[in-house]
């Protein structure tokens, strides 16, 4: 907690208090704050999503009564302690309990408040997501996305450019290729781990920049390929362009890890002479080769005599 002295007079830490009680209580997030096993304070949301209401409050319960068991919370304990202590905050699905004893899968977003003090308070923020972990144990959901992204996989987006490679519909469908730039020293210097979290928010991100019906999708290690239906090439590249810049601003934090990455992209607009899925991403990976060769940074167009076209550059 922070002094007086720290924070300005005691009517700053009034104000500085009455703020957090206002937003605990009409912000609609699941948060609550931890301390030596037990919860300090908890958002409304937080209260009800644990089956408590007006009368019944988790402040000052032990955090074990909200894990299904003593053997899942000392597990729990040690891998918050485990991941403070590396300078990582835990993001992972747990199985809670409600106060009525039924069972939920949340996903727990926590941290040190203050990371000098890994062991001391930590917040917490839970979200229900038993329908999409649900979802996600279907065969079918498996057979589709990748494991870390949760983006569409390879052979996903390979039956879906399959239906537009040779198709007689005569609407123009393009294809980008993004590689991160030196993404292998990203893992060299963090960890796998630290790495497939940055891998996560970047494939997220570009889902952020695209519409509804394009797909997204990691094809692998750090290459992702966005498929755009009714897209021409001009388009294409003024998406292109969107994605590189959006990968150069984009801030990746995971606890005390920062970095910022940059991207290659190609792009290629599917045309005759690409008749499979494979000379498609073959194009779009040449294109996108010749961007790095430049310097990363940049994107690069595909056109129909094998050639490249500059659109943007470090």
């Amino acid at each position: 907690m922070l002094t007086p002295d720290a924070a300005g007079t005691p009517a700053d830490l009034e104000r500085g208090a009455a703020r957090m009680r206002a937003l605990l209580v009409r912000a609609p997030l699941a948060v609550a704050f931890t301390s030596a096993g037990r919860f300090e304070v908890a958002s409304e949301p937080f209260n009800q999503l644990f089956g408590h209401g007006d009368d019944t409050d988790l402040a000052g319960a032990d955090v074990s009564s909200v894990v299904v068991s003593e053997a899942a919370h000392q597990a729990l304990q040690a891998r918050l302690g485990t991941a403070f202590g590396g300078g990582r905050p835990v993001d992972e699905e747990v199985e809670f309990v409600r106060r009525d004893g039924s069972r939920f899968w949340g996903r727990l977003q926590a941290s040190p408040v203050l990371w000098e003090q890994p062991a001391g308070e930590a917040m917490w923020v839970v979200e229900d997501v038993s329908a999409a972990r649900a979802q996600r144990m279907q065969p079918t959901w498996a057979a589709k996305h990748d494991v870390v992204t949760e983006l569409a996989n390879r052979r996903e987006m390979e039956r879906r450019l399959a239906d537009h490679v040779g198709s007689r519909r005569h609407e123009p469908v393009s294809v980008l290729l993004v590689d991160i730039d030196k993404f292998s020293a990203v893992v060299q210097g963090m960890g796998t781990e630290v790495a497939d979290h940055f891998l996560y928010g970047l494939g997220q991100m570009l889902v952020t920049k695209v519409r509804a019906s394009d797909v997204v999708a990691r094809l692998d290690a750090d290459h992702f390929v966005v498929l755009l239906p009714d897209c021409d090439q001009h388009y294409a590249q003024i998406v292109a362009e969107k994605v590189r810049a959006a990968v150069a601003s984009f801030r990746l934090r995971w606890g005390l890890h920062r970095t910022r990455v940059k991207a290659s992209v190609g792009v290629v607009q599917l045309q005759p002479s690409l008749d499979t899925v494979e000379s498609v991403l073959a194009a779009a990976g040449l294109a996108c080769a010749e961007a790095k060769a430049a310097g990363g940074d940049s994107v690069r167009v595909f056109v129909s005599n094998g050639s490249f076209e500059e659109l943007a550059g470090a």
